[in-house]
């Protein structure tokens, strides 16, 4: 299972699969959190079309995103780190697990050098949590290189990628980077920790404690 937030690494992932003639072996799949910006959605129907894939979206439940507006406000999750995580665990990490059921192998668009947080990615890497084999095929690019690849093949990008916005999460909790500034620093850029992450791929401490090194395999 793949899944995309049709961001730089993932769409080069997309084409990378669809042409790759393995799109009929992978299940595509979004997380559509009710809050991201409306050129993402231009983007998926786009990247449907041009790959003649279906991208399933998974959403939050109704009830939890009630209970959640209700206990917090609409944009309560800037008045604390803990706030801003339930919200995460809400919009993100409960629809990823039932993504995920009974998938044998998670394929991420993840980069070693996206953050100190994202350090250790490798290739392979067994999500002991999830009982499967986390696959990561773009670990040991730069986004220089992610960059040039779509651009060479054609891909469909997020036109917001052109206006600084170089890791695109959520509408409300993504701003673009200055020149200069780290690959993320535009997501929930009003926190001072430095590993911010929304917990898809690291823990509690912004380390990725819920996977290891998988072995190889002969």
């Amino acid at each position: 299972m793949f899944t995309t937030s049709f961001g730089l690494e993932d769409q080069v992932l997309t084409h990378v699969i669809a042409r790759g003639g393995f799109g009929d072996r992978v299940s595509f799949v979004t997380l559509d959190t009710g809050r991201l910006f409306p050129e993402v959605y231009d983007l998926w129907a786009q990247t449907e079309e041009r790959y003649g894939v279906s991208i399933r979206a998974h959403l939050p439940r109704a009830e939890d995103v009630e209970r959640l507006v209700q206990d917090q406000g609409i944009n309560g999750f800037r008045t604390s780190p803990e706030a801003r995580k339930a919200c995460c665990a809400v919009r993100k990490l409960v629809p990823l697990d039932q993504a995920l059921k009974g998938a044998a192998g998670w394929i991420t668009g993840l980069r070693a050098d996206q953050s100190q947080a994202r350090a250790d990615t490798s290739c392979m890497q067994e999500d002991a949590e999830r009982g499967l084999v986390k696959i990561s095929p773009l670990y040991d690019w730069s986004r220089e290189r992610a960059l040039d690849f779509a651009h060479l093949q054609d891909v469909p990008l997020n036109p917001l990628h052109e206006r600084g916005f170089v890791s695109i999460g959520c509408a409300p909790c993504t701003r673009a980077i200055a020149p200069g500034e780290p690959e993320r620093a535009g997501r929930w850029w009003w926190e001072q920790d430095a590993a911010k992450e929304c917990g898809l791929h690291v823990g509690g401490d912004g380390r990725l404690v819920r996977v290891r090194a998988a072995e190889a395999t002969p």
